[in-house]
């Protein structure tokens, strides 16, 4: 800009000189022939003072030009464009963030971090949940928390759970076990694990539970132990179609039977400390087929009850290894 100003300034200074009668006095030095080099020096600075001269002698009304205040013309330089990078950032700030919704699962309405409890948390904030695993462990809670819809293992225990309800563990089909030791229960809806269909563990040791609700054919262990469970607390058959049990154990209950027919699958049973006064020879074994062997049934636990096992030889011939329990 500088450059420019100097530049209109002196066209402007020398347009006014040679305009000027002074000029006249200038040495042309172009009429000079190749012999006579000598120049005029006074005319010469006589030129130069008449220059300054007729800078000085501007007024006021004459055009002045003053450096550095001329304003630049209007242009809109463009702007650079934004890397594809930058763009797409630029994209991702503008886009409003949508949380992500955890499926409904038994009981809620499906919010982050899963269904809302009556605490007035979502589950998964109460609870810790550790992929499809759900702990509810030592939370003073009085029901079982709505779930997330993908929960595979649910662990309650030591809390303060009066009752199962129907609804608990409605639509919870990826639901592998259920946990709910050292609890309160006093009563299990009957239906409450039947629409189970991945169910295989079931504990709901340590509680007042004094009938056994039904169960689905997917079970692997069963433990029931520390409960009131007595003659009528069981189904008939309870256990006849659960060709995958692996784990019965009904300990410290009142039940005066053991509970068969039992499935071939079966690898242990525990039944002491409850009020076992006999034992058929065929609990176990068949007595119409002397070549039937139950390699499967080793752990047979049958001390604390009121029985004398060496009255029933005959009903452990089939079996392993004879059961725990009072032989005199």
């Amino acid at each position: 800009m500088r450059m420019l100003v100097r530049l209109v300034l002196g066209l402007f200074v020398l347009k006014a000189v040679v305009a000027s009668p002074r000029f006249s006095r200038q040495v042309d030095l172009d009429s000079y022939d190749g012999t006579n080099y000598d120049v005029d020096l006074d005319n010469l600075n006589l030129v130069n003072q008449d220059i300054y001269d007729y800078e000085d002698g501007l007024t006021i009304d004459d055009p002045q030009i003053e450096i550095g205040t001329l304003a630049p013309p209007d242009y809109n330089y463009p702007v650079p464009e934004a890397s594809l990078e930058e763009q797409t950032e630029e994209e991702e700030e503008e886009l409003p963030l949508t949380p992500q919704l955890i499926p409904q699962g038994s009981g809620g309405s499906g919010v982050l971090m899963g269904p809302d409890t009556q605490k007035g948390m979502p589950t998964c904030l109460l609870c810790t949940c550790l992929g499809g695993s759900v702990y509810c462990d030592d939370l003073k809670l009085d029901s079982v928390p709505p779930l997330p819809k993908d929960t595979t293992h649910f662990y309650a225990r030591y809390n303060r759970i009066t009752k199962i309800n129907k609804s608990d563990f409605a639509f919870m089909n990826k639901l592998k076990k259920i946990d709910l030791t050292a609890n309160e229960i006093t009563s299990i809806d009957e239906t409450a694990f039947m629409g189970l269909p991945n169910l295989e563990e079931l504990v709901i040791r340590e509680n007042h539970i004094s009938q056994l609700p039904g169960l689905p054919e997917t079970m692997t262990l069963i433990d029931a132990s520390h409960n009131n469970i007595g003659t009528k607390g069981l189904h008939k058959e309870a256990f006849k179609d659960m060709t995958g049990l692996l784990y019965l154990y009904l300990t410290d209950n009142h039940i005066d039977y053991v509970p068969v027919p039992l499935p071939d699958s079966l690898r242990s049973l525990h039944l002491q400390r409850n009020n076992i006064q006999m034992m058929h020879e065929d609990t176990f074994c068949n007595l119409k087929d002397f070549n039937y062997i139950r390699n499967a049934l080793e752990d047979i636990r049958l001390d604390g009850n009121p029985i004398n096992l060496s009255r029933t030889p005959q009903a452990y011939v089939c079996l392993p290894r004879i059961p725990i329990g009072d032989l005199i």
